[in-house]
């Protein structure tokens, strides 16, 4: 129990960056989306062999599940989740701390999405204000979840849902082989496609660093969100966590 109590105050404060300061690292993860904007939708591509737009549109769905009108996408991006939450009867908005992200997906010209600069630790909309808040893979990029957790709370209206979709514990059958091509595989992809190893190197890291399902659960619950779940998807490479503001 030691171990584990541990191991979550390690995941849930710095991600294991007991040395860097929120700032610093803050800085060095703007860096790193900074620089593999252009090209950041075709590595998605390659290193999830294309599933990663499954999970996408299976996650957007249960996100539109309740039909809510204002909807904000944390981390952003490029505007792929945006993309199938828009549908012209709702407003949606992407909120990311990356302005070259952002502009690589506003030259797709999306309509009914609109586009705010913002990190997740001080989100700047008004509180109660949304009916939900999307993040997909980048929940795990925050300097801190609990300042994030409180701020999406903050800003969901009573009954308003939060979904989160991220990598996550893959199952002990899968996870040597999973780690093999996570750690040699996807930095090479990085080389070779973004021409930034680093920064493939650095996401690579925060995803082995992250909350297993468990323990990312337990995190929300501690938030004050309820009917918290989650559901693996592709033998928990990923998985969907999504909670309720009471």
């Amino acid at each position: 129990m030691a171990k584990r109590t541990a191991r979550t105050a390690e995941i849930s404060g710095t991600f294991g960056y007991a040395s860097v300061d929120a700032l610093e690292r803050e800085r060095r993860i703007r860096r790193v989306f900074d620089t593999v904007a252009p090209r950041y939708d075709l590595m998605n591509d390659l290193m999830s062999l294309g599933i990663h737009r499954l999970w996408k549109r299976r996650f957007a769905r249960a996100a539109l599940a309740g039909d809510p009108q204002r909807v904000v996408d944390l981390a952003g991006g490029t505007g792929d989740i945006a993309a199938l939450l828009a549908d012209g009867r709702r407003e949606v908005l992407v909120c990311d701390p990356s302005l070259p992200m952002m502009a690589h997906g506003r030259r797709r010209g999306m309509s009914g999405v609109c586009w705010l600069a913002g990190q997740g630790e001080r989100i700047p909309i008004a509180s109660a204000s949304v009916d939900a808040v999307t993040i997909s893979f980048g929940i795990r990029n925050v300097t801190s979840l609990e300042r994030t957790l409180a701020e999406i709370l903050r800003v969901l209206r009573r009954g308003g849902r939060f979904h989160c979709l991220e990598f996550s514990a893959a199952w002990a059958p899968i996870r040597p082989f999973y780690n093999l091509f996570s750690f040699t595989v996807i930095p090479r992809l990085g080389a070779w496609v973004a021409r930034s190893p680093e920064a493939y190197i650095y996401l690579v890291e925060s995803i082995r660093r992250f909350p297993d399902q468990a323990q990312f659960k337990a995190l929300l619950e501690r938030a004050g969100f309820v009917e918290v779940r989650y559901r693996n998807l592709s033998f928990g490479i990923a998985a969907i966590h999504s909670g309720v503001r009471p």
